[in-house]
C-alpha cells in the first residue's frame, strides 16, 4: 500500500466522519503502523493537494489538510460501494456512454481508469456500459452522449463480453484466501495500532474491487458467485475490527505522541 492510497483509505474510512481534516503530525502517526514513513506521507499529501483532493488548513494542533468537495464526493461514493449501500436492485437497463475519441494516449488511459472506477466497461473504444448511472460521472466533465437502454438479447452474454467474469471470480477467491490469513495473523489481545493496520489492509484490498466489479446485477451472475462469500467475510471482519481501529484513530487525532 503506497502513501497516497493509504491516505485515501484513511480519510474515507475514518476521517470523513470526523470532520474530514487532520494535522500533518496526526497523519504521520496514523500511517506509521502501515510502515509508511513521514517523508512519503508529506510527498503524497503534496500530490493530493495538486490534484484537488486536499486543501491546507490551520488546525489547533498545527498545519493540516482537509478534504475538498471533490474528494468528499469520491469518498462518499466509494463508501457506498465498499460497504454495500450503493447500487440497489438492477432496473434491467444499462447506462450507455458514447464518448468522443481521445487522441492523446495519457489522457486516454486516464479516462479508461476513471470510467472503470465509476463502474463502466468498454464495448468498443468509444462505447461504454454500466449497470447503473454513476453519481460521479458529471465530475469527469466528459464529452459523451448518454443513454439508458435495454439489450435485445441475453443480458448474460453482454455482461460476459464487457466484464471478465472468470478473472473477477478468481480475484475474489484469491482475496478471500489472503484476507483469512491476514485476519488470522492477529493475536487474541492485539494492540489497537496492530488492529488498525490489519483492518486498513483488509479495507484497502477490498476497495481495489471498485476498479473491477461495479456491483454487477446478481441475477446475471453465475450460481455460487465467490463475490458473495468474500463480501460476507469482509463485512463481518471490518465491523468486528472497527472499535479497536477507531480507538487508535481517535487517540492519535487527540494529539497523543
Amino acid at each position: 500500500m503506497n502513501a497516497r492510497a493509504a491516505l485515501f483509505d484513511l480519510y474515507g474510512d475514518h476521517l470523513r466522519t470526523r470532520g474530514g481534516r487532520a494535522s500533518v503530525a496526526a497523519l504521520v502517526r496514523l500511517l506509521a503502523p502501515l510502515d509508511i514513513a513521514a517523508p512519503a506521507v508529506r510527498t503524497a499529501i503534496s500530490r493530493m493537494v495538486r490534484q484537488g483532493w486536499l486543501d491546507p488548513v490551520r488546525l489547533p494542533q498545527g498545519p493540516g489538510y482537509a478534504v475538498t468537495p471533490k474528494c468528499e464526493r469520491r469518498l462518499d461514493e466509494a463508501a457506498a460501494r465498499v460497504y454495500g449501500m450503493g447500487g440497489g436492485p438492477w432496473s434491467g437497463r444499462w447506462h450507455v456512454l458514447v464518448v468522443e475519441p481521445v487522441r492523446d494516449r495519457a489522457r486516454r488511459e486516464r479516462l479508461r481508469a476513471d470510467l472503470a472506477y465509476l463502474g463502466y466497461a468498454p464495448l468498443s473504444e468509444t462505447t461504454w456500459i454500466g449497470p447503473r448511472p454513476s453519481p460521479e460521472l458529471d465530475a469527469l466533465r466528459l464529452a459523451a452522449h448518454r443513454f439508458e437502454a435495454s439489450f435485445e438479447g441475453d443480458p448474460r452474454a453482454l455482461l460476459a463480453r464487457a466484464w471478465d467474469l472468470d478473472g473477477i471470480a478468481r480475484a475474489y477467491e484469491d482475496w478471500l484466501a489472503s484476507a483469512v490469513d491476514l485476519v488470522g495473523s492477529l493475536p487474541a489481545r492485539a494492540s489497537d495500532d496492530r488492529v488498525f493496520a490489519v483492518r486498513s489492509k483488509l479495507v484497502h484490498g477490498w476497495r481495489n474491487f471498485l476498479f473491477r466489479d461495479p456491483g454487477l446485477p446478481a441475477e446475471l451472475l453465475p450460481p455460487g458467485w465467490p463475490g458473495d462469500k468474500a463480501r460476507a467475510f469482509f463485512e463481518e471482519e471490518a465491523a468486528r475490527l472497527l472499535p479497536a481501529a477507531a480507538a487508535f484513530v481517535d487517540h492519535n487525532l487527540d494529539g497523543a505522541a
